[in-house]
C-alpha cells in the first residue's frame, strides 16, 4: 500500500515538474473501427490506514483500440506530459524526460496511477458499453450503468458526458471522466 502511495506521489510530482517541458502532441492515423475520445480523467486510489486518498486528474486523448492505441495525458494548462501507446505487445510510455516500455498496460497503468486501470475496457466504458471481452450485468442498485470484473460503472449521466467507474476491491480506486462532445 505505501508503494503504490510513493509511486501516485512520485507520479504526480514527475508530471508536475515536467509541466515546463512538454512532448510534441503525435497523431494517430485512426483506422476503421477505431475511437479519439478527449476529456478530462480523474483518478482517486484509496489511501493507507489513516485514509489518505491519492489521486490526480489530467486532460486526456485516447485514441485507437484496445489493441493498437494511443492515451495522451496533459495537465490542466494543456502541456502534454505523457503518451502511453501500445501495438503488437509492445507497451511504451514517453514523457519529457525518457520513454519506458512494459509488460502490458496493466504494469504501465500501476506505475502511472498507483493501481492497474483496464484500458481496454476504457475504449467502451467512455462510450457508455461494457467491453464485450468480458461478462457483465446489469447494477443491482437500479442505477443506470453495469458491473464488469469488479468494477461499476455508472452510466446515469452519460448524456451530460460523465462516466464514473468505481472499484471496491482495496485499494478502492474510483476513476471519473468527462468526455467532450
Amino acid at each position: 500500500m505505501r508503494r503504490s502511495a510513493r509511486l501516485v506521489c512520485s507520479t504526480a510530482l514527475t508530471l508536475l515538474l515536467c509541466a515546463c517541458s512538454s512532448l510534441t502532441p503525435r497523431s494517430v492515423a485512426l483506422s476503421e473501427g477505431d475511437i479519439r475520445l478527449s476529456g478530462r480523467l480523474v483518478v482517486q486510489v484509496a489511501g493507507d490506514s489513516a485514509g489518505t486518498a491519492q489521486g490526480g486528474n489530467a486532460l486526456f486523448d485516447l485514441s485507437g483500440n484496445p489493441v493498437a492505441g494511443q492515451l495522451e495525458l496533459s495537465t490542466p494548462l494543456g502541456s502534454l506530459v505523457a503518451r502511453a501507446f501500445w501495438q503488437d505487445g509492445d507497451v511504451r510510455l514517453q514523457t519529457p524526460r525518457e520513454e519506458r516500455r512494459f509488460e502490458d498496460m496493466d504494469a504501465l497503468t500501476r506505475e502511472l496511477l498507483g493501481e492497474a486501470i483496464p484500458v481496454p475496457a476504457l475504449f467502451y466504458w467512455l462510450r457508455g458499453e461494457p467491453w464485450p471481452q468480458r461478462h457483465s450485468h446489469r447494477l443491482s442498485s437500479g442505477q443506470e450503468g453495469f458491473e464488469q470484473f469488479g468494477w461499476e460503472v455508472d452510466t446515469s449521466q452519460f448524456a451530460d458526458g460523465l462516466i464514473v467507474a468505481k472499484r471496491a476491491a482495496a485499494p478502492s480506486i474510483t476513476l471519473r471522466a468527462r468526455i467532450e462532445r
